[in-house]
């Protein structure tokens, strides 16, 4: 009978089946549910569900039999809104144990790429403290090498609110590189972070900051002996709302005053224009303030400001290695 389970599909009752409690994707869109829900009514469920069968032995002495799902989460929750009374489902020979339920709910979502990266990122993470595999032990199950691993765990080294972001859909896994650069300068992580979310910055926008920031590193200790050049900076990033790089010379020096868009420039041009000479011009720029934030376009895809080429997309090992983020 058992070998017939897995070689037959059967007309499952809704109500039966209980969710995997081990299922990585914590967030589902309802618009897209919804969507679904209505394919479901018009063309029926095409793919059927994954279960396992469970029978309870009830204090009356009868049996009840419940089901537990191992795959099809969307499906199911679609066919409850389009009013399913029962839905089509292959159930599988034996009861799973957690690590096999896991395992199975990863591998379904990221063949359908239907799971975030933080979502991921803590299933992998759930499979390594819950259960004792290794990052290699990982990857040769979802068939991915072991740098991705290894990769899509550091996400959660991010804080809270960039996970977040990542996981809407906010910022693109390849802004993420560039933000763990500066894990260990939280107040520039911070300020990157806010830069890519205001001003849209692309990937190599943001990549080329984070390099910046590395390598001011070495040119502020070099330049410790004037810390009041040090002390100017800070004073006139504050004063512009942007990054302001002073570079002393033999003779003289550089300024160097950051901007992204061409309102970037003007919003700058303004606040310099009022605390060099008080002399307002409003009327050139309109009526845009000094301090205004750059919003981000309501049009503006992620997608479109992840500018690296195919090819760099597509090497998932280096997806987020930071040994690979050179100066």
């Amino acid at each position: 009978m058992s070998q017939f389970y897995n070689n037959a599909i059967f007309w499952v009752e809704v109500d039966k089946i209980k969710p995997n409690p081990f299922q990585p994707r914590k967030d589902f869109d309802e618009s897209k549910l919804n969507d679904l829900a209505r394919s479901i009514r018009q063309y029926g469920i095409i793919q059927p569900l994954t279960v396992t069968r469970r029978e309870i032995h009830k204090e009356d002495g009868g049996i009840a039999t419940e089901y537990e799902l191992v795959a099809g989460e969307r499906r199911l929750r679609a066919s409850k809104i389009a009013g399913l009374k029962a839905v089509p489902a292959i159930i599988r020979e034996a009861e799973d144990d957690d690590k096999t339920k896991l395992e199975l709910a990863i591998i379904e979502n990221l063949q359908r790429e239907d799971i975030n990266p933080i979502d991921r990122a803590r299933a992998f993470s759930q499979l390594v403290t819950e259960f004792g595999l290794k990052h290699t032990e990982i990857a040769e199950k979802i068939g991915k090498s072991r740098e991705y691993v290894s990769n899509t765990i550091r996400l959660l080294a991010m804080p809270p609110e960039m996970q977040q972001a990542l996981a809407e859909g906010k910022i693109s896994e390849g802004h993420t590189r560039p933000i763990l650069m500066l894990s260990d300068r939280a107040a520039e992580q911070a300020t990157l972070f806010r830069e890519i979310m205001l001003k849209r910055l692309t990937v190599r926008d943001a990549e080329s900051i984070a390099r910046r920031i590395a390598t001011d590193r070495v040119r502020k200790k070099e330049y410790m002996y004037a810390p009041e050049i040090l002390q100017m900076e800070r004073e006139l990033a504050s004063a512009l709302g942007t990054r302001v790089t002073i570079e002393p010379q033999t003779n003289g020096g550089k300024l160097q005053i950051d901007y992204m868009t061409e309102e970037d420039l003007r919003t700058i041009l303004f606040s310099l224009q009022q605390r060099l000479d008080g002399v307002s011009i409003k009327h050139e720029l309109g009526e845009l303030p000094a301090d205004a934030p750059v919003p981000a376009p309501e049009d503006a895809a992620v997608s479109n400001l992840d500018d690296r080429s195919q090819q760099e997309k597509d090497i998932d090992e280096n997806t987020f290695d930071v040994k690979n983020f050179s100066l």
